[in-house]
C-alpha cells in the first residue's frame, strides 16, 4: 500500500487511479444490477417485497409461469420476426448506401450527414414521426398508397393486429440504417482501392468485384454489424412505446417491451426479471459465436 501512494505522488500512479474509478463504474452500475436482476428471477418478487432482501425462493418456478403464459409464444414469434427483418432489411439498406456514398457525386456528404440526421433522434420522437405517418384516417403512408392506387381504402397500420408488427419493425429499419451505413462505410474505406484498380483492369465486372472481393474483406465488419444490430434491436423499446405500447392485444409486443409491462405496470417483477435474464443470455450467445468467429478467422 505504501509503495501504491509513493508511486502515485511521484505521479506514475494516476493511470491505477482510472482503472479502479472504471472498475468501481461497472460494479456499481453493471454487475451488481446484472447479478441483482438474476437473483430476482428465481425468487418471488412484488412491488411491496421489491426492497426487501429476505424474499421466498421459487427457483425455476417463475421461469416455467413465464413460459406457460398464453401470450409467450405470440412474443416469442414477434421478437424473432422483429429482430430478423430489421437486421436483414437495415444490413441490406446500410450496405447499398455505404457502396453509393463511396462514390465521388455531388452533395455526397450533405446527404450522407442527412441520412446521420435521423439517427440521433431519440426514439420517441422517432416513433411520434411515424405514427403520424402511419395514421389510418391522415396519415401520409395512405395518402401516398392510395394515390398511386397499390390500395383503396384505409389501412390502420398501429391499431390493426395484421400490420401493427410490421409498422413497427418499418420504423425500426428507418431508425437503423444511418447507424449501418456508417460501420460499414468504415469497413469499406479500409480496403486499398488499388486491388479494386487492378481488378478492373484485368476486365472484372462490378458484380463480381463486389462478391469475389468486397464481401470476403468485408466478414468481420459485417459479423460486428449484425451482432451490434441484434443487440440493439434487442434493446429497442422507446420506439414501440411511441408508436403502439405492444398492441392492440400483444399483437406487436416482442420481449423487451414486455419485461417492462410486467416489471412496472402489473407489478410482475419475478416475471420480468425472468424475460430480461433470458434477453441477456442471447445477448451473450449472439457476442460469443461473433468473437469466435473473428477469433477463428484472425487465426486461420
Amino acid at each position: 500500500m505504501t509503495a501504491f501512494f509513493r508511486t502515485f505522488r511521484e505521479g506514475s500512479g494516476f493511470d491505477a487511479v482510472l482503472i479502479l474509478c472504471a472498475v468501481a463504474y461497472l460494479l456499481v452500475f453493471s454487475a451488481f444490477p446484472l447479478v441483482y436482476n438474476v437473483i430476482m428471477s428465481f425468487q418471488s418478487v412484488d412491488m411491496f417485497s421489491i426492497t426487501d432482501f429476505n424474499r421466498p425462493w421459487v427457483g425455476w418456478q417463475n421461469y416455467i409461469d413465464v413460459i406457460n403464459r398464453p401470450e409467450a409464444w405470440l412474443i416469442v414469434k414477434n421478437t424473432a420476426i422483429f429482430v430478423l427483418l430489421s437486421i436483414v432489411f437495415q444490413l441490406g439498406l446500410g450496405f447499398g448506401l455505404a457502396l453509393l456514398f463511396q462514390q465521388d457525386f455531388p452533395a455526397a456528404t450533405f446527404l450522407r450527414g442527412l441520412f446521420l440526421a435521423g439517427w440521433i433522434m431519440p426514439g420517441l420522437v422517432v416513433g411520434t414521426v411515424w405514427k403520424w405517418i402511419f395514421a389510418g384516417d391522415f396519415g401520409v403512408l395512405n395518402y401516398v398508397l392510395n394515390h398511386l392506387g397499390i390500395v383503396t381504402g384505409k389501412i390502420f397500420w398501429l391499431s390493426d393486429p395484421a400490420y401493427s408488427l410490421y409498422a413497427v419493425i418499418i420504423a425500426n429499419i428507418w431508425l437503423g440504417i444511418p447507424f449501418n451505413m456508417i460501420l460499414l462505410s468504415v469497413g469499406l474505406a479500409a480496403i486499398p482501392r488499388d486491388i479494386y484498380e487492378a481488378a478492373e483492369l484485368d476486365g472484372a465486372t462490378a458484380f463480381q468485384r463486389f462478391f469475389s472481393m468486397t464481401l470476403p474483406m468485408m466478414r468481420a465488419t459485417l459479423g460486428a454489424v449484425v451482432s451490434l444490430g441484434v443487440i440493439l434491436t434487442l434493446q429497442q423499446f422507446d420506439l414501440i412505446a411511441g408508436l403502439t405500447k405492444g398492441g392492440p392485444a400483444n399483437s406487436s409486443n416482442v420481449a423487451q417491451y414486455w419485461s417492462w409491462q410486467l416489471s412496472f405496470e402489473t407489478y410482475e417483477i419475478s416475471a420480468g426479471s425472468v424475460i430480461a435474464v433470458m434477453m441477456i443470455a442471447v445477448v451473450i450467445v449472439v457476442a460469443t459465436i461473433y468473437v469466435r468467429s473473428t477469433t477463428n478467422e484472425q487465426s486461420a
